[in-house]
């Protein structure tokens, strides 16, 4: 899994599956962290125009760059779908965030070669990691619960 995250984390343009008129989901957190990082972000709404300020996209199609990853904080019974669709346009890193993560979607990035890293918080890995999540990975390290 350590491999899995690592890769995924060079990625520079991430699409991310997730954010919500509701700010206070996952998937508008990790926006504003990860915004502040080396990445390149491009949320992904069916139907939001925008969300916070920050323009959305309807699929991967309407991005007019290579998106070397995606980031999905969405329930798991959409997660395969999107996987999918990822598949499609040659996206080659996924991060099924905790709670995301479903078999079948694991499954299908294994049976079709794309870097699938799932039941982890990007948050405890984007470096540099800060509050809450620095904490949290502390804890995990103590425990011997940190990828090897």
């Amino acid at each position: 899994m350590k491999q899995a995250i690592e890769q995924f984390l060079q990625s520079k343009n991430i699409a991310i599956v997730g954010m919500s008129s509701k700010s206070a989901k996952f998937g508008n957190l990790a926006y504003k962290e990860l915004s502040k990082k080396d990445f390149t972000l491009y949320p992904i709404h069916p139907i939001a125009k925008k969300i916070d300020g920050v323009q959305c996209f309807t699929n991967f199609n309407d991005i007019d760059k290579n998106i070397d990853g995606v980031l999905i904080s969405i329930p798991p019974v959409e997660a395969e779908k999107v996987v999918k669709s990822a598949y499609e346009v040659r996206i080659k890193n996924v991060w099924l965030q905790q709670g995301a993560q479903s078999d079948s979607a694991i499954q299908f990035c294994k049976d079709n070669g794309i870097n699938v890293v799932h039941n982890k918080c990007i948050l405890m890995f984007a470096e540099p990691v800060t509050s809450f999540h620095k904490f949290h990975r502390w804890i995990w390290k103590i425990l011997g619960k940190l990828p090897k």
